[in-house]
């Protein structure tokens, strides 16, 4: 598990821990969308359905990989 620092809509700063794997996706996504990834993971906090944010991360992470498989 990683623990890394975020801020959320600009103001509220807190930390999350994720598995590494899920980490390296995240900052893949945030590279590839030109996003920062607290920019992104204050979307993912606005639209989470939890109170547990590194969960709704991982969920987001998966989603858009997800997205990446060839549709036959």
């Amino acid at each position: 598990m990683k623990k890394i620092s975020v801020v959320i809509a600009g103001r509220h700063s807190t930390s999350i821990c994720l598995e590494e794997e899920f980490l390296f996706e995240l900052k893949r996504i945030s590279f590839m969308r030109h996003q920062s990834i607290n920019e992104i993971i204050t979307e993912i906090d606005k639209s989470k359905h939890t109170k547990n944010l590194s969960s709704a991360i991982r969920v987001f992470v998966l989603k858009e990989l997800i997205k990446e498989i060839p549709q036959p």
